[in-house]
């Protein structure tokens, strides 16, 4: 209230300022009195000439100059009186600036304004959404909204995955079941849903996690996600036969190129499975895959051992090679040696920490392997 009122004030003093010029007249009127001194000046020479003080010649000398200034003195005093013209211009004038400016300042605001915009106090705008802010300041904001629009699918959707990223699990699965409720069922939410479950359950897929999953392939026999989880849920209740079943047909109908084949390949040589063709390295030259197939299974172990140690050699010397990296990475997930996994990608990070475009590239292909933490 105190800030409209100090904006009316200022709209009053502008007016002011603009109409007090107006209210003035040019200049002052002294035309009238020069007339009167100058009239009394000729009624003054002719009581000098009869009482004998001047003569008849200098009396006619004097009224012929008082003449002349009381002509122009005249003269000057009617151009000096502000005519009709004047004043109405002047009433124009302050027509415009007491309902003129107003009206066009108004029309302007009503066009390219928001009249209609709600108060936004102070507190709401330190809520505003930043891209530069904290991931936690981002979700805390997310969550105010969501609390206010509870059946907002999209913004259930959008949040899920960012909860499950910050391990708050319970949260994410209460996010994903909003998701499917408001936003559709579907294979990816009903795998997504059941991660959440297992990451509640530190890793271990329970008995709704597999619901969950078996619901995701009943939606899509191909999801991947899906399908990797059962076979992880066959391998923890013992039945690695049944797991590397499950795996070992996800790695023959899906893409060679898919990103989750490494992850899929070292599964299956942990329960002792081999991928089809027998080859458990796919990250290996196709010249040495071919001559791997007439091998026993400890000679195909040696070699592929061997040119992976070899790979890993050449890496020291010439870490550039992003794609050596990669190569070396599934090499050692296929083979299930995690821990060397993840040593050979802290190597290469440090190789090429100094090539942001070759850093980029090692870490989108880190990430399709799942290793992008």
């Amino acid at each position: 209230m105190t800030l409209w009122f100090v904006f009316a004030l200022m709209t009053v003093a502008a007016i002011f300022a603009v109409l007090w010029p107006l209210s003035r007249r040019g200049r002052a009127d002294t035309g009238g009195s020069e007339v009167v001194v100058y009239r009394d000046q000729l009624a003054e020479i002719d009581r000098d000439m009869a009482s004998g003080i001047i003569g008849a010649a200098e009396a006619d000398a004097a009224r012929i100059e008082i003449s002349r200034r009381l002509l122009a003195a005249a003269d000057q005093s009617g151009r000096d009186t502000p005519g009709q013209g004047s004043l109405t211009l002047r009433r124009g004038a302050a027509v415009v600036a007491l309902v003129g400016l107003p009206v066009i300042a108004s029309s302007f605001y009503l066009a390219l304004g928001s009249p209609r915009l709600g108060d936004f106090p102070l507190a709401e705008r330190s809520r505003v959404a930043d891209a530069n802010q904290p991931l936690a300041n981002l979700v805390a904001q997310v969550e105010a909204h969501l609390e206010k629009n509870p059946t907002d699918g999209r913004g259930w959707t959008v949040l899920a995955p960012v909860l499950s990223r910050l391990g708050r699990y319970d949260d994410a699965v209460r996010a994903y079941r909003n998701a499917i409720t408001y936003a559709g069922d579907s294979a990816d939410r009903r795998a997504d849903l059941g991660e959440a479950l297992m990451g509640s359950a530190g890793g271990v897929v329970t008995a709704d996690a597999k619901a969950e999953f078996e619901r995701s392939v009943a939606l899509n026999g191909d999801d991947a996600k899906a399908n990797y989880f059962l076979g992880l849920a066959a391998e923890q209740d013992g039945r690695k036969t049944d797991a590397a079943a499950l795996w070992q047909k996800m790695l023959a109908k899906g893409p060679s190129d898919a990103p989750w084949r490494p992850l899929v390949q070292a599964a299956l040589v942990r329960v002792g499975g081999s991928a089809p063709g027998g080859v458990s390295a796919p990250a290996l030259p196709d010249g040495a895959v071919a001559a791997a197939q007439d091998m026993s299974e400890a000679d195909r172990g040696s070699m592929i051992k061997g040119m992976v140690d070899r790979l890993a050699s050449r890496l020291k010397t010439n870490g550039d090679d992003v794609e050596g990296w990669l190569r070396l990475v599934r090499a050692y997930l296929v083979m299930g040696e995690r821990d060397k996994a993840m040593s050979a990608r802290a190597d290469a990070r440090q190789a090429v920490a100094n090539d942001a475009d070759r850093l980029r590239q090692l870490n989108e292909g880190l990430k399709n392997l799942g290793l992008d933490g």
